[in-house]
């Protein structure tokens, strides 16, 4: 584990808080989510789903791949953290990093990365995957569960800081996380992080033909949510365009030096959810967003 940080909500390990919890059958609305009911919401679902979300897809995301999106770029080609063989000695904060996948790649070369998630069944995936490594907590991969808008280090403990699909979208003030993110590197640290690309709110998620035709406005930024019988949310996922996504960058005090939308590889043939091959090879499903602290 690593030292270094000191986080003050350090992941501990406990029996109870992965029971599967009894089961929902949501409603699928639009309407208005706050901080507090989206980040309870996202810990629950996650919580609840880690186990079937690592077992439908942790054979595509690999025990110790860095990979962006369901399209499938990799960062051992793509680099936007920066060159590979620069990442040793760095220090890297993963933020939303489910079962810490891209973390252990970044230790693989050397970094000293930190994996956060606000899910605990989720990080205990991570330790039943170290668990079962050749060399268990060989990694050197701190596990630490908390919000990603509340984030417990000290102001300047990282060199870099990446999510792929974690927390950003699940969030309702984004800017919240953008500032925590920036507050924890240190001057010129780069931050790295992929959501839904903002175009494909405007189509209904279905992965074949009818997931081609818009079906709501681009602007409706009304959160999508999932309710239980008494109203309350289960799932929360917020919409921002993408110019808000530039604003919001901008507004947590970082520049933006790159934007990625990758295509869909002839090589991935696989469904995830709404992605597709027939949607990949006709609307961008991913945004990739490059940030540099000043």
């Amino acid at each position: 584990m690593v030292q270094e940080h000191e986080p003050s909500g350090a992941f501990e390990a406990s029996e109870s808080a992965g029971e599967a919890l009894d089961a929902i059958e949501p409603t699928a609305t639009r309407r208005i989510a706050g901080d507090t009911e989206s980040s309870r919401a996202s810990r629950g679902w996650w919580d609840r789903n880690a186990d079937e979300y690592q077992e439908e897809h942790g054979a595509f995301l690999g025990d110790d791949r860095f990979i962006w999106g369901p399209e499938g770029l990799d960062e051992e080609e793509a680099g936007l953290l920066g060159p590979a063989d620069r990442l040793k000695g760095r220090d890297v904060l993963e933020v939303g990093a489910g079962a810490a996948q891209c973390s252990r790649w970044l230790a693989a070369r050397g970094a000293r990365p930190v994996a956060l998630d606000i899910s605990h069944r989720q990080l205990r995936h991570a330790q039943r995957i170290d668990a079962g490594a050749p060399a268990p907590g060989s990694s050197g991969i701190a596990l630490v569960q908390a919000d990603a808008a509340a984030l417990p280090f000290r102001d300047g403990s990282f060199d870099l800081a990446c999510s792929a699909y974690g927390a950003v979208p699940f969030v309702a003030e984004p800017v919240r996380v953008m500032r925590e993110v920036r507050r924890v590197l240190r001057p010129g640290g780069r931050w790295v992080f992929s959501v839904t690309h903002p175009v494909r709110w405007a189509f209904p998620d279905e992965p074949g033909p009818e997931g081609l035709s818009i079906s709501g406005s681009y602007f409706d930024r009304t959160p999508y949510v999932e309710q239980d019988d008494a109203g309350r949310a289960v799932y929360v996922e917020h919409h921002r365009t993408l110019g808000d996504r530039v604003r919001d960058v901008v507004a947590g005090g970082f520049r933006l030096i790159d934007l990625v939308e990758p295509e869909w590889p002839a090589w991935n043939r696989q469904e995830w959810g709404g992605w597709s091959p027939l949607r990949g090879g006709l609307i961008p499903g991913t945004a990739v967003f490059v940030c540099e602290r000043d």
